[in-house]
């Protein structure tokens, strides 16, 4: 999810989902060559997993340009940094039977308008790079000082714009992992026995929702075990998200601790020195990390970061506890309450849609609106959210709410900001002056050192960011104690002179350190939301490079502040919101009954997409900005409707979000389009584009203030150049497919070789179920360019790697099975719940509030004020102080944690597992989900019914016109019809009523026709 701090504020708010990963270490022979880790052997974790799904652009993107050491000198020796980093994520998990590797493909309309804006962003940042670089060789000549041979030999940096579908790296990277998988297939253990998909970026869609797409297909098969062990392996936060809309239990993500060695790397990410951020970066220190990294030893070993996993299980029994509202003769239905604690954190931001000014992750957002949501529970009648489905009128409620606070939050947002500004200037102005004594010191101090020592310390000194201890603050050796000893009271008023002189002592030894071991990251282009996240965490304290005291306004011009006209804390902040971002006038009621309508089909949008898959391929959010809470006036009047459309082609995609100085990715005349006079739609590609800072600090969480692509100039532009194609190009333009590789060790092999290349013809796919393939349905067709027993050919010709001789791995073609039951938030009859975790003292924080991130300061104080939609400090009103639980058991309300073998003892047990209701409906009005019939009483299908009270009252659910089945055979090129709507369950869809379904209408929830699509 595009919310930087979203896995911060998640792991310090919950901190028991987060545990280390435990990792075997390799070990050496005699003859010091490293032996490889017996993969089959027991995971050192304690705990065995079953399928292991690789968001692979998490993988991509580190290994084509590290943040620790030299970036690759090849495209082909990335490829090799992509296989050592696979092993290693392999190695930690140990998946006994599936591994899926997802790369993205093609994305919505909606991603592209942020992958557009990351990737201009970069092409900016390596000009301006470039051009300080001749900068500072053009002053050092001028003043006669030399030039080191590596800033005036550097080579340009790679362009991670490379990774993007349709590009020649994604060909590369695709034959590679297909090489590599059968290599690792034929030769060892731990990956002999399994299924191995890969979709690479010819399938289109982004990873990680190509991988829940996999993970709902198979929750429908009917051998499907509900106790499957998943774990993903990514970067973003959105995977948090979508493993807990998967609503299987036993999930787990597997990520880098990306925060490891923060107390001692509090320095710039780009030159990694201190005293700076990268946002203050000078030209000389970009242009000198350059230079170091480049004379960087090829051999150097680098410090691998450790593995974190993060368990959403735990999670799942924080929120179980945070969530219940405890309101007496009201069912709590956790799987539906994580579903609108899903949709709350999409108004704090995601990848598709601006958050809404007044909600930030730092400022306690997503606590708010969980209070609001608690606080309004029984006038909600009922859930926001229903299988991806908004319930637009509930959710009115939830924005009235935050329209109250509103106001407020700016007025406090402003206060905090003014607040932390004066201590910044303090800070800048206590360490110069720390910095003005050291020099003084230094100038006074006479030398003692050998003369080559004096020169190497007095030299490392002269880098304007490396600045000298303050020993006049310490105790110098050889001198007696009468002058400098303290007593108690000196040593407390002097404490903080005392650290503000350790913190410059540490940052010339880290300095000095980084300078002569060249330990310079590189800045990456964005993989996720960690790199921003982190550089918002560092203390903003600047070391003066002349060690002088400067006065508080000349800091204030350095501090380089951004003005902001808008003034959200001031009167007339909607007008002038308006005026500025917009261009338009607040009193033009239309324009904002338009543009609130874009941001709730936007809200609309992202929940399908999370739960049921992409509701459309074309839709997108046409502005740069949110509106207010405020703007947000009956929106239960909206009618939301999206046609399904088709993807982008890769290299349409490549042209929308590519800008010039990246062409080199795209055919010849592809690129005359981006730089030539004479093209139709030269305007979609600025080299200089505002960035508007939006009241913002940093230059990355400004808003990039891009055209957006019109797409139907842009495809007509591009019919020319399509005509002058090469068979090469038209591969790399072409729709994919996924593939399955199994080795000849499993009765599947077998199975696949008999019915797929043996001399019978295949008339339709052949169908693979879980029981046959032990965990695998879906279907499969023969791979023409494939043949069994046949030598792989190493595809990396500069990289010394051995063909695949008689090769004993299958590759056929995949395709994921369609269900006709939406994917219901529920758990599967059968799972077993782990056991809980949390202490009776740790529930007691969480239900009482202790652990949250807001406080409703209304007076400024600090007070937690109940309210209508506001957040409530305690179950007992405000400010109210109760007593821990004894350690015996925790048992409040309905929920009992401890009192049941079930994790979540407040629920019955029944055969769709712990935590899901039994009840069935009854009393249900004329108007309901379900359409305009009543189903009193309702128990159609055999088996018990699915059943949540909440589900009455559901009446501003989408489309407003039956749907029909999603097909994905049905449009050209293995595209779905552009016509086709996206099957939603709402009240307006009406579903077959003809009795019990059989074979591939397998109901894989128990609850009958009625959530089968049409």
């Amino acid at each position: 999810m595009g919310v930087p701090a979203m896995f911060r504020f998640l792991s310090k708010k919950y901190p028991k989902i987060i545990t280390p990963v435990i990792e075997e270490s390799s070990k050496d022979d005699e003859d010091g060559v490293q032996i490889p880790i017996d993969t089959s052997g027991p995971n050192p974790n304690g705990k065995e997993f079953d399928n292991l799904y690789l968001d692979m652009n998490g993988i991509v993107h580190p290994c084509s340009h590290p943040e620790n050491k030299p970036p690759p000198e090849t495209e082909e020796d990335m490829m090799l940094e992509v296989f050592k980093y696979t092993d290693r994520v392999i190695a930690m998990v140990r998946p006994r039977k599936l591994l899926m590797i997802a790369i993205d493909g093609v994305a919505p309309r909606a991603k592209m308008n942020q992958q557009r804006s990351r990737r201009f962003r970069t092409a900016r940042e390596s000009k301006e790079k470039e051009e300080d670089t001749k900068r500072l060789i053009a002053e050092l000549e001028a003043s006669g000082k030399p030039v080191h041979e590596s800033l005036k030999n550097q080579k340009k940096a790679w362009d991670s714009n490379a990774i993007t579908p349709g590009t020649p790296f994604m060909d590369i990277l695709s034959a590679s992992l297909r090489y590599w998988v059968q290599k690792k297939q034929n030769n060892d253990p731990g990956w002999k026995n399994l299924k191995i998909i890969i979709s690479d970026a010819g399938v289109p869609g982004e990873g990680e929702h190509k991988i829940m797409e996999f993970v709902r297909s198979q929750r429908t098969s009917r051998d499907h075990n509900p106790n499957t062990r998943h774990v993903i392996y990514g970067l973003d936060a959105d995977l948090i998200m979508l493993g807990l809309a998967t609503h299987e239990p036993h999930f787990r993500v597997l990520r880098e601790d990306v925060f490891f060695q923060d107390a001692s790397s509090k320095g710039c990410r780009i030159c990694s020195q201190m005293g700076h951020f990268a946002s203050e970066c000078s030209a000389e220190n970009r242009a000198n990390a350059a230079a170091i990294a480049a004379e960087k030893k090829a051999g150097e070993v680098s410090v691998l970061k450790p593995f974190i996993w993060l368990h959403v299980d735990i999670l799942r029994e924080y929120l179980a506890v945070e969530l219940d509202p405890e309101i007496p003769d009201v069912k709590f239905d956790l799987e539906r309450a994580i579903d609108d604690w899903v949709f709350l954190c999409f108004f704090v931001g995601n990848d598709f849609l601006p958050h809404l000014p007044s909600l930030d992750i730092r400022e306690g957002a997503i606590d708010m609106l969980t209070g609001i949501w608690k606080a309004n529970f029984k006038n909600l009648d009922g859930y926001l959210t229903t299988d991806g489905t908004v319930n637009l009128d509930k959710a009115q409620i939830i924005l009235d709410a935050v329209a109250v606070k509103e106001a407020r939050i700016f007025e406090n947002r402003r206060r905090q900001e003014a607040r932390r500004d004066e201590n910044q200037k303090r800070r800048k102005l206590e360490v110069e002056e720390s910095q003005r004594k050291i020099e003084e010191m230094m100038m006074n101090q006479p030398n003692s050192m050998p003369a080559g020592q004096a020169t190497v310390t007095r030299g490392a000194f002269k880098n304007p960011t490396m600045q000298p201890p303050d020993l006049s603050l310490l105790t110098p050796l050889g001198t007696g104690r009468i002058d400098h000893a303290q007593s108690n009271s000196d040593i407390v008023a002097n404490r903080k002179n005392m650290r503000m002189a350790n913190l410059a002592n540490k940052s010339a030894a880290a300095s000095l350190k980084a300078q002569l071991l060249g330990n310079v990251a590189t800045e990456s282009d964005g993989a996720s939301e960690t790199t921003e996240d982190k550089a918002e965490d560092m203390e903003d304290v600047s070391i003066s490079p002349s060690g002088k005291k400067r006065k508080a306004d000349e800091l204030i011009a350095d501090n380089g502040e951004v003005s902001d006209d808008v003034r959200l804390w001031e009167e007339g902040f909607k007008d002038r919101y308006y005026e500025q971002k917009l261009h338009k006038d607040y009193s033009d009621n239309e324009f904002r009954r338009e543009f609130v309508k874009s941001y709730v089909e936007g809200l609309c949008w992202v929940l399908l997409y999370y739960y049921q898959g992409c509701p459309s391929w074309t839709w997108y959010y046409p502005y740069h900005y949110a509106p207010f809470a405020a703007d947000f006036e009956r929106i239960d009047e909206y009618e939301i409707n999206f046609d399904l459309g088709t993807p982008f082609r890769p290299f349409e995609q490549l042209m929308g979000v590519l800008p010039a100085a990246s062409k080199a990715h795209l055919p010849e005349n592809f690129q005359k389009l981006m730089t030539e006079e004479d093209s139709e739609i030269l305007d979609f590609y600025p080299e200089n584009f505002p960035i508007d800072m939006n009241g913002k600090k940093f230059a990355w969480q400004g808003v990039a203030l891009l055209p957006f692509i019109d797409e139907i100039r842009l495809l007509k532009a591009l019919e020319r150049p399509y005509h002058s194609l090469t068979e090469e190009e038209r591969l790399r333009n072409a729709v994919g497919h996924d593939v399955l590789f199994v080795s000849d060790g499993s009765k599947l092999y077998d199975e696949l070789a008999m019915n797929l290349y043996s001399k019978r013809k295949l008339e339709k796919p052949f169908k693979i179920t879980s029981k046959l393939s032990k965990g695998l349905a879906g279907y499969v067709m023969p791979d023409e360019s494939f043949i069994p027993n046949s030598t792989i050919q190493n595809p990396l010709l500069s990289v010394d790697l051995e063909d695949i001789v008689n090769n004993r791995v299958l590759c056929v073609k995949y395709k994921i099975p369609k269900s006709k039951y939406v994917h219901k938030s529920m758990l599967l009859k059968g799972v077993q719940m782990n056991p809980p975790v949390l202490t009776s003292s740790e529930l007691w924080e969480v239900k009482t509030g202790k652990n949250s991130t807001f406080r409703d300061n209304d007076d400024n104080r600090g007070s937690n004020r109940r309210g209508r939609g506001g957040y409530r400090g305690g179950r007992n009103g405000n400010n109210s102080k109760t007593n821990s639980p004894a350690s015996s058991g925790y048992n409040q309300g309905p929920s009992t944690y401890g009192q049941s073998p079930s994790a979540y003892g407040s629920f019955n047990q029944s055969p769709f597992g712990p935590g899901s209701s039994t009840q069935t409906f009854s009393h249900l009005p004329q108007s309901n989900m379900f359409g305009q019939s009543s189903w009193n009483s309702y128990q159609a299908a055999p088996g018990p019914a699915y059943s949540h009270n909440a589900y009455s009252g559901a009446s501003n659910a989408y489309p407003p016109q039956p749907s029909t089945q999603l097909r994905f055979d049905s449009g050209e090129g293995g595209y779905p019809s552009s016509s086709s709507q996206y099957p939603l369950p709402s009240k307006h869809t009406r579903f077959n009523q003809d009795g019990p379904p059989s074979g591939d209408d397998y109901d894989p929830y128990g609850i009958g026709n009625q959530y089968r699509h049409i």
